[in-house]
């Protein structure tokens, strides 16, 4: 079977869900207000591509590569990175919504995620060293032996990081959200 060489192209309003795009390699094509909610995009290299306003709800991206990616006021619900390849794997976040979503065993260092909802999105074993998280909500995210060295948390709000089992060394949280990394010794500050 053929695989697809997309180069330089901007896809708008396609609903991906109805019509599958393509296998192959996608690179610096831009998609704008396209649907992939249900759909499977397995296998597929997305390398300098930009997805603005795309809903990728509880799509299939099983061996998907997104390398240098953006994503940008997109609906990412119930993702399942963990999925996706790790080779190159580079993205970045803007006003994105991703509940659900799943990072876990993941090495995405220096990654920006801006104005971001990620509520329950699982972080377990995640390699997030660097990165810069600019009011972020997390309510009810999952911290579990995540790596988070150098990272900034500053501006984002409702996590819960316990010290004691990921790694934090020189990340920085800003003094008004500190409890969420002591909420498990059931203490208060005022």
């Amino acid at each position: 079977m053929s695989q697809e060489y997309v180069e330089n192209q901007i896809f708008e309003k396609v609903d991906f869900s109805k019509t599958p795009l393509l296998k192959g390699d996608y690179e610096n094509c831009t998609f704008v207000r396209c649907s992939f909610s249900h759909s499977d995009i397995s296998i597929i290299r997305f390398s300098e591509c930009v997805f603005d306003t795309c809903d990728m709800s509880l799509s299939k991206i099983t061996e998907t590569e997104f390398q240098e990616v953006q994503f940008i006021n997109s609906r990412l619900l119930g993702l399942q990175f963990d999925t996706c390849s790790n080779f190159l794997c580079s993205m970045n976040f803007d006003g994105c919504v991703l509940d659900f979503a799943s990072f876990q065993w993941l090495k995405i260092k220096n990654t920006t995620w801006k104005d971001c909802q990620l509520h329950e999105v699982n972080f377990t074993d995640t390699d997030l060293t660097g990165s810069v998280f600019l009011n972020c909500d997390f309510t009810r995210a999952i911290f579990e032996k995540t790596i988070l060295e150098k990272s900034d948390f500053r501006t984002s709000n409702n996590f819960i990081i316990d010290p004691e089992n990921n790694r934090i060394k020189k990340a920085r949280f800003s003094s008004s959200e500190i409890q969420g990394l002591l909420y498990k010794y059931n203490i208060f500050i005022d």
